[in-house]
């Protein structure tokens, strides 16, 4: 009988534990929400650096000036350490606008065209030829050589509507727009022009980046918005001799030096561990960079400066990095893992936010072990509150990706996605379309399961 009483007494203790636990969890979580929601920091962070700094593709200026900005933002808040990574990254400039126009013989018509991130100039004048529209590859393989040469190849596959995960569209569909260049120049094309990867009708051409394979024969490659790709098919349907007009300047310049920025929050009991937040500090050339990826960046300061200002002092070390060049390379995400690997250091968590600053949803988690998983999974009763339902097995982000052959558990911030690629890789993703509520609870939420998983693990 007594050994029963012992049994109960220590269970109601355990519960009762558990349930402090719980409480003072959750009042945590409330207490960044309320200071985010009240004083956050981020909305202004990202109007300065969209609208003082503007576009910063890898090897510009405009990456200098965003990779000062950032050394600079965080070195005001008094953060343990605030350092450099050097790293090299590809300098890729487009050069004079493009042109653009579709010639069905009786008219000429002028259509939005933007070069690929990576892609080859086009002749001085030019280049007009017959098109030959196709979807895919095995298609434009199926023609041959005899029709394809001497033509520019018109990829025309649009992303999948019926889609409810955004990403799973992009992704499905970005084959044509990587390596599209590849499959048409050997066949014999001059050219390649592709419907951009929106899911949106709109007239603002997305870039993004293209790889050329070696030993294939580099030609020029562009997008068109996706109403200008619906004429052009329709043209063509109408009129099979139509022929298209493109004209860019851009061009590869040797590697250029850049930086990693990372910031550090000591922890107090496993300094030694650490935790990365983080988001990629470039952008593309075409617009202020606002959803990709300006609002993870602003966010990952956010969190930094939440556990600072709430006087939360983690237990193992927290580190902010702004990455350098995910958009054409991502070198800096590499660059990261080779200093972790060499300087011997233990990175038990990864967390990117590189979906946008769209209303918070969740987390997807990768390389989580089935019990840790669920153990995360347990923390929705916290983080439901705040709409944050979705804790799932899913990609972590490019940035942090080379962290996980290390044993690292790679975590990607879900904000809503219907609205991303709208603005992706495009001149309208600018500051104008983030809503400061939306942004400032991703900062929240991203706080909150970093206080959670800090106090995980012991």
């Amino acid at each position: 009988m007594k050994k029963q009483t012992t049994f109960i007494t220590s269970l109601i203790l355990s519960l009762s534990l558990s349930s402090f636990a719980q409480d003072n969890d959750s009042t945590v979580i409330r207490k960044f929400f309320n200071e985010s929601l009240s004083n956050g920091k981020s909305y202004e962070w990202l109007r300065d650096l969209t609208t003082n700094v503007g576009p910063r593709l890898s090897g510009s200026e405009g990456a200098k000036k965003a990779v000062q900005w950032g050394k600079t933002l965080l070195e005001s808040g008094g953060y343990d350490r605030v350092f450099l990574q050097d790293v090299m990254v590809p300098h890729w400039v487009r050069g004079a606008k493009e042109e653009g126009y579709i010639l069905d013989g009786k008219q000429k018509i002028k259509v939005p065209l933007v070069a690929l991130g990576g892609s080859v100039a086009t002749p001085k004048k030019g280049i007009t030829a017959e098109v030959i529209e196709v979807k895919t590859f095995q298609e434009l393989r199926a023609l041959g050589k005899e029709k394809c040469e001497g033509k520019i190849i018109f990829f025309n596959r649009p992303m999948d509507p019926t889609k409810i995960n955004t990403f799973e569209a992009y992704g499905q569909a970005g084959d044509q727009r990587r390596s599209g260049a590849n499959e048409a120049a050997k066949l014999g094309a001059i050219g390649v022009i592709i419907r951009s990867l929106s899911s949106t009708e709109n007239d603002f051409p997305h870039t993004g980046s293209m790889v050329y394979a070696t030993g294939v024969p580099l030609i020029p490659a562009a997008a068109l918005s996706t109403n200008a790709a619906t004429l052009l098919s329709k043209t063509l349907k109408e009129n099979p001799n139509t022929k298209f007009y493109f004209k860019q300047s851009c061009e590869t310049l040797p590697d250029a030096p850049s930086h990693n920025v990372v910031a550090e929050i000591k922890g107090s009991e496993h300094p030694e561990e650490i935790i990365v937040v983080g988001g990629h500090l470039d952008s593309w050339d075409l617009a202020q960079g606002a959803h990709d990826d300006g609002t993870g960046i602003v966010q990952s300061i956010e969190v930094a400066r939440l556990f600072k200002n709430l006087g939360i002092k983690p237990k193992h070390t927290i580190r902010i990095v702004l990455f350098m060049n995910e958009e054409n390379g991502n070198r800096g995400g590499v660059k990261y893992a080779e200093l972790a690997k060499q300087n011997n250091e233990k990175h038990i968590f990864a967390l990117e936010s590189d979906n946008g600053g769209f209303t918070p949803r969740g987390f997807g988690m990768q390389g989580a072990s089935a019990e840790l998983l669920a153990k995360v999974q347990s923390y929705r009763t916290l983080l439901a509150p705040y709409g944050l339902h979705e804790i799932e097995r899913g990609g972590g982000g490019v940035d942090i990706g080379p962290l996980a052959p290390q044993g690292t558990v790679l975590i990607g911030f879900k904000p809503d996605a219907q609205r991303y690629f709208e603005y992706h890789h495009a001149s309208n993703d600018t500051f104008d379309t983030v809503n400061q509520r939306e942004l400032e609870m991703g900062a929240a939420s991203m706080a909150s399961l970093i206080y959670l998983l800090d106090n995980l693990i012991n």
